[in-house]
């Protein structure tokens, strides 16, 4: 029983940790390799010397290519031996057990001999796939091994580089310059990659990136830079802080510098950042000064209002001058503080002395959930949801005010690292809106549905949902607060009941309304509305989410 786990630890796992060390060194001598090949002078440049180095780098690469595969097959071999490693010893005490228990042979029945007989298959199936996966992983490594050196060569294409200019996120690796001294520097090379409008970096042996600079509304352009070629700088909107990095070849230079330049115009917060990187794209190596918005040069194109026509929201009224985008300050003022838990309503925050009204710091009410108040509504659905964030806005007359209030919120959880968020569950009702505590049932907050005058849907990710809230103040004024957010099902489920709440208060006034109302909509046994599947288990092996875990925004 013993002797198959020493086996599989002295054999196996040896083998794997040796390969392990093999493409460690193979890498090593890659980016010694590479480092040569980036410190080649620009001016005084020598044939022989770059043909040389290119080729010790084609060399390196072949050489790291051939035992990342060897140590990668090993890897998926062992995932194979893995699974029958503790099984036999098992099996094989198992079966020791019934020869050497001859007085129990009664207490195993054929299904004691049916389990075994299914995991002795089970044992043949595994070593089955293994060969044929073994198999597969040599046909696929005899074919990239048979390839031609010269894609190992770095900037094999210089001359005639496909490069594509559409691009909205981008991957590699760069040299990135770094201060050492006043008049010092080193350039060290790092793995960066774009996430949403962020340029993250991961040194090697890292799980995970880490922020390096945030490319809203920053600038890309060319530099020379120490004598090395392909560098490019990146600097930030008020020019206080820069970063140069160097790329490997001419295709990737360019490549990174037209990514971060579509990116930089927030393309991909549109619906079709894809089309839109099309439209807007601009010669590469260039400086740019990007907009705030790129809808600014949409505003008489046919384009803008067919993209306005697929907008997923929910609109009380539109105001018949609202045919151009709004700017980012005409929906939110720069600087807005923005909440993250349920304390206050966002809109309490701009005035603290507005009364003598003593509040409940967390948002709860005295009173517990009285669902018996709610027995006479016709509309009642219950969401489980995750409060993202809420701020005070300008305007309710466009959904974009949503859609620029998620933005800021998850880039600010992003920012600061708030990942973590309590489970509500969303009451809505044809009177009102309320965020319910599931373990207390306190009432966490609530609106009245007519104060509620714009909800939308995220376009892209589906499970993001926002309301515009007017309240009154006791001046005569009215604040406007958004709030954003996270569902279990898709936030369109949670918009389309808000809309045929809002049905129901209106239709509720004329009978034949509501008669026509509930004529068109199915009810359900005891005369109430009955809305979409709109359970957190619309996929039945779907797991319930509890309070605390981690979101998925």
């Amino acid at each position: 029983m013993v002797l198959p786990l020493i086996q599989f630890r002295e054999k196996d796992l040896t083998e794997v940790s040796t390969l392990k060390d093999l493409f460690l060194l193979a890498s090593n001598e890659h980016d010694l390799s590479m480092a040569k090949y980036s410190r080649l002078p620009k001016k005084r440049e020598n044939e022989k010397l770059k043909a040389e180095i290119a080729k010790e780098v084609a060399g390196a690469r072949r050489k790291q290519h051939l035992s990342s595969l060897q140590y990668y097959c090993a890897l998926n071999a062992l995932q194979y031996r893995k699974r029958t490693a503790m099984l036999d010893p098992i099996l094989g005490y198992t079966q020791g057990q019934i020869a050497f228990l001859k007085k129990g042979y009664d207490m195993f029945s054929k299904k004691m001999d049916g389990f075994l007989a299914s995991v002795s298959g089970m044992i043949q199936r595994i070593q089955g796939e293994l060969e044929a996966e073994a198999e597969a992983m040599r046909i696929t490594q005899q074919e990239l091994l048979s390839g031609s050196d010269a894609i190992y060569t770095p900037d094999y294409d210089a001359s005639s580089p496909v490069i594509n200019r559409n691009l909205i996120q981008k991957a590699g690796y760069l040299n990135m310059r770094s201060k050492t001294g006043l008049v010092t520097t080193t350039w060290e090379r790092l793995y960066f990659f774009t996430q949403g409008g962020n340029l993250m970096c991961q040194h090697r042996g890292e799980v995970a990136g880490g922020l390096i600079q945030d490319l809203d509304n920053c600038s890309v352009m060319a530099v020379d830079c120490e004598d090395r070629r392909y560098c490019f700088q990146i600097t930030s909107p008020n020019g206080k802080s820069s970063l140069i990095l160097q790329a490997e070849g001419k295709r990737e230079y360019e490549e990174w510098i037209c990514a971060i330049n579509n990116i930089s115009r927030q393309i991909y917060l549109s619906d079709n950042p894809e089309a839109v990187a099309i439209r807007l794209n601009q010669t590469a190596q260039q400086a740019v000064t990007p907009i705030t918005s790129f809808d600014k040069k949409l505003e008489n194109t046919t384009q803008s209002s067919e993209n306005m026509a697929q907008t997923v929201s929910h609109n009380e009224s539109l105001p018949e001058h609202a045919n151009r985008e709004p700017e980012m300050e005409q929906l939110i003022a720069p600087g807005t503080p923005i909440q993250f838990d349920i304390v206050l309503p966002a809109s309490e925050f701009q005035d603290q002395n507005r009364g003598n009204r003593r509040t409940n710091p967390f948002g709860e009410s005295d009173d517990k959930l009285d669902m018996s108040a709610d027995e006479g509504l016709l509309l009642q659905q219950m969401f489980v949801v995750r409060f993202l964030g809420s701020m005070a806005v300008k305007t309710d007359h466009t959904n974009q005010v949503i859609f620029e209030a998620m933005r800021q919120v998850l880039a600010a959880r992003a920012i600061h690292n708030i990942f973590r968020m309590t489970e509500s569950h969303l009451m809505v009702t044809s009177k009102s809106l309320r965020l319910i505590d599931p373990q207390t049932q306190v009432i966490r907050i609530s609106f009245d549905l007519e104060n509620i005058t714009q909800f939308a849907a995220h376009l892209e990710n589906k499970r993001l949902v926002g309301f515009v809230v007017c309240t009154p103040e006791a001046s005569g004024d009215e604040s406007l607060s958004a709030y954003v957010l996270e569902s279990n099902t898709e936030g369109e489920k949670i918009c389309f009941a808000i809309s045929l709440g809002k049905e129901i208060a209106a239709a509720e006034k004329d009978p034949e309304a509501l008669a026509q109302l509930m004529s068109s909509v199915p009810l359900s046994n005891d005369g109430k509305f009955v809305l979409l599947n709109v359970q957190s288990e619309d996929d039945p092996d779907s797991v319930p989410c509890t309070e605390g875990l981690e979101s998925e925004a």
